[in-house]
């Protein structure tokens, strides 16, 4: 029950790092540090082994070159860097492609979703919620967090975690 436990945590985490970048545009640094701490108590849990371990670290630690990269060059926000990085971790490099597919796919929808309804007067009820207005201005950026967060979601239950999990 413990691994299932931990499990939990993952899918929770996603859901408030997508809401708040929904919300305010804004990862807090605390959700990817509670990522990190909760793979390694997961991988501990499970039984991984080092070189399993070593793998995920692998994949993150790529992610996070190259999103933080990315991040420096001004495309991508801090947070999402740090959330697709700690994510990575736990998908490891089995999953890495999909996960960076299905994130593509959901993010390029919800940019084209955003700049299509930009050109669209809000309805009045929408119009009366502050992080609506905000997201309809032409000048803020894409909350990505909430692509990638559904991202891990879909591709979470392929992952060596998931049979892991089910399996102690």
């Amino acid at each position: 029950m413990g691994t299932l436990g931990l499990l939990v945590v993952f899918p929770f985490l996603m859901a408030y790092a997508a809401s708040s970048d929904l919300l305010t545009m804004t990862i807090p640094n605390r959700v990817s540090l509670i990522l990190v701490v909760g793979f390694f108590a997961f991988a501990a849990a499970c039984g991984f082994t080092w070189t399993e371990v070593g793998l995920h670290v692998g994949a993150g630690s790529l992610v996070l070159a190259v999103t933080f990269t990315l991040f420096a060059l001004g495309v991508i926000g801090g947070g999402d860097a740090k959330l697709a990085a700690a994510t990575a971790l736990w998908l490891g490099f089995d999953h890495l492609v999909d996960y960076l597919i299905v994130a593509s796919i959901a993010g390029g929808a919800l940019t084209l979703l955003l700049l299509v309804s930009r050109n669209y007067p809000l309805p009045f009820i929408a119009g009366r919620l502050p992080f609506v207005l905000h997201l309809h201005d032409r000048k803020t950026g894409v909350p990505y967090g909430i692509a990638l967060a559904a991202s891990a979601l879909v591709v979470l239950p392929e992952t060596l975690v998931w049979s892991r999990a089910l399996a102690a």
